[in-house]
């Protein structure tokens, strides 16, 4: 080795000290942890102790233990004394020449450490990590305790979560609308504990009784959950477009599998959870009558094009949803105090309305144009904004000074006349109609956005112009007058786009649906080709749990009482070797559980939890369970299900827990975490 200079000595010094300290770094920070809460607690015992005068010195004692500088005189001089004892020590460490000199590392130590460097930051590169986004903290129940600064998350976003964490790139969803799961493919496995008849109540009024779930699952979200609207969770949680039969069913329905995707959830029932919804007809005896058959000109249900809560969202709709949305919105009124379902007949309204900007710095309503289904005018009036106008945009909304000069109608007018001009299951048609919802200080929960249904850049996130799918789809030219925009001719040519594509089928005048099978589509004669296209797509999009363990040479078990495992058997087919728990082997790939109490079900879900790659164990508890005199025992019961299924999981493996909410009230839950820690007393089955 050559012989090596003062300063590269002095290099390799200091390489070794920063080694040294990276190492203990995080043993030391523990320890000074430690012992400042030691010395907290040994300072307030001494203060108590030394003070026996009255209740508001105790008080005093308490508060200066906690304080850098002390309140009492007795404390401060006890403060002065240590603190001369230590600089006493300190003077003494600093006259011992050697006492601060650290042990120097030689060539074997040195690479030892530096070893160890490497496998630490091996290990921390393989580990998954699951982050929160926007729409996850809005959700949180840790970031928003307060239940009106919240914004819920769908049961469907778990779902997604779910086969992410199984499925990663490949699944046929992403659960990034709302979380980030970074290093899927380092997850162990997935374990979900499912409790129906639990709601998102129960654990924020008795959180104390869950201490495993405060302790272990870090993240807690508020969900909207089928139970909201009488649907069913089961359904919910397994019927994704990927067995044959649901495959079938939903490409018979929506025309392919990708459409499905978008439409898999009941939209009607999941607008019921925000939107006040008849249930039943004036009587009050007979559920509201939905009707199958369709209009002469439609080859599909318009109800399909309705656009969905989440897309709502998304699109920056006015939703009377809880939380910020709630604040934000709440000086817009609905369109009706109660609605009913929207069937294939219901009837559709072109709207579009033209906006000026005033001293509040925001666009105010100015003009509103209503055209029916026949294309005829219904309703068209200029409108006398609230504040003073500073810019008419007149180029593009074709207002002047001069229309507006002897205009008396004002917005609260406008609301009126549409709140009794529009029927409960009126269809909205329109070209962004957020933007003329907002202007109107309106929430409406049926819309067909024709700047989603049609799509020519094969990109969702970038929008089509109105002028632009009229002069593609229509052969009309809009837009093009120097006066600025008319709202009727734009409520005319969104009405004519929207029946042009129920007069098609789903994917006309969409890239993104087309450009997979546009010559299929545009050939009807050729049945056979066109069956064949929908068959390969069922093996592009109609990869499910089950399918990808099929693929990957991996397991999933499902556990539940024998009502449950009924509901469960309905999404399995006969492609997937399905065996019941007994007669399971490795040439198997689901494993049914029919167990016969809640408690067989958890002690046999986490005695197999390790042998599979997923691993659903369902409950659905009693009602005589939730009962006030048993209800306590109940929730004991439950955080120590939690507590085995967690101590039976691998490192690194994903655990879910959904309590489902309560029939058509209350909110329901999800805890998730991966689990870090080396499992306690845990039983690994061979």
């Amino acid at each position: 080795m050559k012989n090596l200079t003062a300063k590269q000595l002095q290099r390799i010094e200091k390489k070794k000290k920063k080694m040294t300290a990276l190492l203990e770094i995080t043993k030391l920070n523990d320890k000074d942890r430690e012992a400042k809460i030691l010395a907290l607690k040994k300072a307030s015992e001494e203060a108590r102790q030394n003070n026996d005068t009255d209740s508001s010195s105790d008080i005093s004692m308490v508060e200066g233990s906690k304080r850098k500088r002390p309140c009492s005189e007795d404390l401060k001089e006890d403060y002065l004394e240590k603190s001369i004892k230590k600089e006493d020590t300190i003077i003494t460490e600093d006259s011992n020449p050697l006492a601060n000199k650290k042990p120097k590392l030689i060539g074997e130590e040195y690479q030892k450490l530096r070893q160890e460097l490497k496998e630490r930051k091996k290990r921390l590169k393989t580990l998954p990590r699951l982050q929160l986004k926007a729409v996850g903290e809005n959700a949180s129940l840790s970031i928003n305790c307060k239940e009106k600064d919240r914004i819920p998350i769908f049961l469907n976003d778990i779902q997604h979560l779910l086969l992410f964490s199984i499925h990663g790139t490949d699944s046929p969803y992403s659960p990034s609308r709302w979380c980030h799961l970074e290093k899927h493919n380092k997850v162990t496995h997935t374990v979900v504990l499912v409790i129906e008849g639990l709601s998102l109540y129960h654990f924020m009024a008795y959180e104390s009784m869950f201490p495993h779930i405060t302790s272990k699952l870090e993240f807690r979200l508020e969900v909207v959950t089928p139970t909201a609207y009488g649907g069913s969770v089961v359904e919910d949680l397994a019927a994704v477009p990927i067995t044959g039969i649901q495959s079938d069913r939903l490409i018979k329905k929506y025309g392919s599998l990708e459409a499905a995707l978008q439409n898999t959830g009941d939209v009607i029932k999941l607008l019921r959870t925000v939107f006040p919804m008849q249930y039943y007809n004036s009587n009050n005896t007979e559920p509201v009558k939905k009707s199958s058959e369709l209009p002469n000109n439609d080859q599909f249900s318009r109800t399909q094009l309705l656009l969905s809560l989440c897309q709502l969202i998304e699109e920056n709709y006015p939703i009377p949803l809880k939380g910020d949305l709630a604040k934000k919105y709440e000086n817009y009124v609905m369109t009706k105090d109660e609605y009913i379902e929207a069937t294939a007949k219901s009837p559709m309204f072109g709207l579009d309305c033209e906006m000026c900007k005033t001293t509040t710095g925001e666009l105010e309503l100015t003009r509103i144009s209503v055209v029916d289904e026949r294309l005829d005018i219904i309703y068209e009036s200029l409108v006398k904004p609230e504040n003073t106008i500073i810019d008419y945009l007149t180029r593009f909304s074709g207002i002047t000074k001069e229309l507006l000069d002897d205009v008396t109608t004002t917005l609260t007018d406008v609301q009126q006349v549409l709140r009794k001009l529009l029927p409960a299951d009126a269809i909205l048609v329109g070209q962004s109609l957020n933007f003329d919802l907002h202007s109107l200080k309106m929430m409406h929960p049926y819309v067909i956005d024709t700047a989603v249904i049609f799509n020519i850049t094969g990109d969702r996130s970038r929008k089509t112009k109105l002028q632009t799918l009229a002069r593609e789809f229509l052969g009309e030219r809009i837009q093009e007058s120097k006066s600025g925009h008319c709202s009727t001719e734009d409520s005319i040519a969104s009405m004519k786009l929207a029946q042009l594509k129920l007069a098609n089928n789903v994917a006309y005048g969409d890239a993104v649906l087309l450009h997979r099978y546009n010559k299929v589509l545009k050939m009807e004669e050729k049945r056979k080709e066109y069956k064949q296209a929908l068959k390969m797509e069922r093996k592009k999009y109609a990869t499910s749990l089950f399918k990808y363990v099929t693929k990957d040479q991996k397991t999933a078990a499902v556990v539940g009482n024998e009502k449950v495992m009924n509901e469960y058997s309905k999404y399995l087919t006969a492609s997937i070797n399905v065996m019941d728990d007994e007669n399971f082997d490795k040439n198997d790939q689901v494993r049914l559980v029919v167990a016969d109490n809640d408690k067989l079900a958890v002690n046999r879900a986490s005695q197999i939890a390790m042998e599979h790659a997923f691993t659903l164990c369902h409950i659905r508890l009693q009602e005589e369970k939730l009962k006030p005199d048993q209800i306590e025992k109940t929730f004991h019961t439950v955080d120590k299900w939690i507590r085995k299924l967690w101590q039976h999981m691998a490192i690194n493996g994903l655990a879910c827990v959904i309590f489902t909410g309560e029939n058509s009230t209350g909110s329901g839950a999800c805890f998730l975490n991966l689990k870090r820690e080396v499992p306690e007393n845990c039983i690994i089955r061979a």
